[in-house]
């Protein structure tokens, strides 16, 4: 198995290259040679193993230059009950006859990154060692919200690592913005921009693709990686638990091996949904993958139409992780779907840059309406399903997981498909205690804490520690600068 850019059909890296590099030198994002398979013996197998068990396995057919001690020394330290408060690390709910929640928030950040930026620092350190480089990685990220707090707390104190995170300045929750700018270590740094999440990630991209500033991190004995899901080794882990969630579903009896599943996903960047084509196309049996949106519903229409354009409003929702209008992992699937024509990849994405604009062919649309299905939903529409949700089975889901039940609601009743559905559930309600309140009819003019404390008197879930002791921690991080000072920034945190 190697890894090849979606825009330069000569590129060919190991596993560990495309970790530690993180993006490919010519703007492409890295993708594997192959999609490998798991057959139904291994699904029927992994029923009886815990969750590192089948990350292993998973792990073994992507990173094939990882050795089995490699593999197991990195997901042995990531999966750890320690860090995760449910022993099945990414935990199943059954919410309706058919409906099964998947709870990616049981982790340090309460936040479905974690599945992945738990274990990315020991991925990409085990990577630059097997490069046999001694140079120091900084990781640049960008976030909209639930990435950035995800690695920095993966990377915190790190050895031979540095991290920077930039974030919309008005575009994250309070408690988000609280997590980032109080976070510990010492090799971190947190700063928001005057823009939106767009502009920081076109600003990480640029300076990741700049020759000049890599020259100029090269003289000073480091070098550039990525925690965002361009990384590769941010997209591997999140495959994983939709395998390992079909598994404990036939185990459990709830379908039979062989049965199809659909999985919804609410989604900006197209990673988590991405890594669920993946898990698809690896053997794991899919009908359909239900793509579901905010106001921000530049992903609805495009797989409604073929056409992408990012031409429009940009809207500050409840759900602003997903506030996102370029997604970047789209180019993943359009390199595949074009079977691997880096020509038309690098059409629409340089027609993306320069119009805000592209559409592809007649054939990748056909594939993709045979893969995807879509939907979104505002912002009242969010909150009435929050409400409905409680009403019915006294269960309280945060506002990204109430869009994705809204959109295959409505997935549901237009096209009457009974097939058993996972719902990805990508954050706990904590992190937005005062719009979850809201839509339950609660008074939310208090400060963020208290929110939580109201919040966990309706509820009863258990208040997650981390979130818990934010309220006294001090704000370290207070910067706020153009977006166009990105790179002057990142130079004067790394003193070069």
């Amino acid at each position: 198995m190697y890894y090849k850019s979606t825009r330069d059909a000569d590129v060919k890296v190991s596993s560990a290259q495309a970790i530690a590099q993180g993006i490919s030198k010519d703007g492409g994002l890295f993708v594997p040679s192959e999609i490998p398979s798991v057959s139904f013996d291994e699904l029927k197998a992994m029923g009886s193993m815990s969750y590192r068990e089948r990350a292993k396995l998973v792990f073994a057919k992507f990173l094939t230059d990882f050795t089995e001690a490699e593999i197991s020394h990195c997901v042995d330290n990531a999966y750890t009950t320690k860090a995760f408060d449910s022993d099945d690390i990414a935990q199943l709910n059954k919410l309706f006859d058919g409906g099964f929640m998947l709870e990616l928030w049981h982790g340090p950040t309460c936040a479905f990154k974690d599945m992945a930026l738990q274990i990315l620092p020991y991925l990409l350190t085990t990577s630059t060692r097997k490069l046999n480089s001694d140079k120091k990685v900084v990781i640049l990220v960008a976030t909209s919200g639930d990435t950035g707090k995800a690695a920095l707390e993966g990377f915190k104190d790190v050895e031979g690592t540095s991290i920077l995170v930039f974030y919309p300045a008005d575009g994250v929750s309070a408690m988000q913005k609280k997590q980032m700018t109080t976070q510990e270590g010492n090799n971190v740094g947190v700063c928001a921009i005057d823009g939106n999440f767009d502009d920081a990630q076109n600003g990480v991209k640029a300076i990741f693709t700049s020759e000049e500033i890599a020259r100029k991190l090269e003289a000073n004995g480091m070098m550039f990686s990525s925690a965002n899901s361009i990384n590769w080794g941010r997209l591997a882990p999140q495959i994983i638990y939709y395998v390992s969630s079909y598994a404990q579903l036939v185990a459990d009896g709830e379908i039979e091996l062989g049965d199809k599943i659909n999985i919804v996903v609410p989604t900006g960047n197209f990673g988590n949904i991405l890594a669920g084509y993946y898990a698809k196309h690896m053997g794991v049996p899919v009908n359909k993958l239900i793509c579901a949106s905010n106001a921000n519903n530049v992903l609805t229409d495009f797989l409604k139409t073929g056409i992408y354009d990012k031409n429009r409003d940009f809207h500050t929702t409840i759900s602003p992780s997903m506030d996102i209008l370029i997604s970047s992992n789209l180019e993943r699937l359009l390199y595949i779907l074009s079977d691997e024509n880096t020509e038309l990849v690098n059409d629409w994405f340089g027609k993306l840059a320069k119009d805000g604009k592209y559409e592809v062919t007649e054939d990748v649309k056909q594939k993709l309406f045979e893969e995807f299905s879509a939907g979104f939903c505002n912002d009242t529409q969010t909150k009435s399903t929050i409400k409905e949700i409680y009403d019915k089975y006294g269960y309280v889901c945060d506002t990204h997981t109430a869009v994705a039940v809204k959109v295959y609601l409505d997935y549901k009743a237009s096209t009457g498909d009974d097939t058993k559905t996972i719902i990805a559930s990508t954050a706990s309600p904590y992190k937005f205690s005062g719009s979850v309140l809201s839509a339950l009819g609660k008074n939310t003019e208090s400060s963020e804490f208290e929110l939580v404390d109201k919040l966990h008197e309706l509820s009863g879930l258990p208040v997650p520690s981390s979130l818990a002791q934010l309220k006294d921690k001090e704000v370290r991080f207070k910067d706020v600068i153009e977006k166009a000072s990105m790179a002057d920034y990142v130079y004067s945190v790394l003193g070069i």
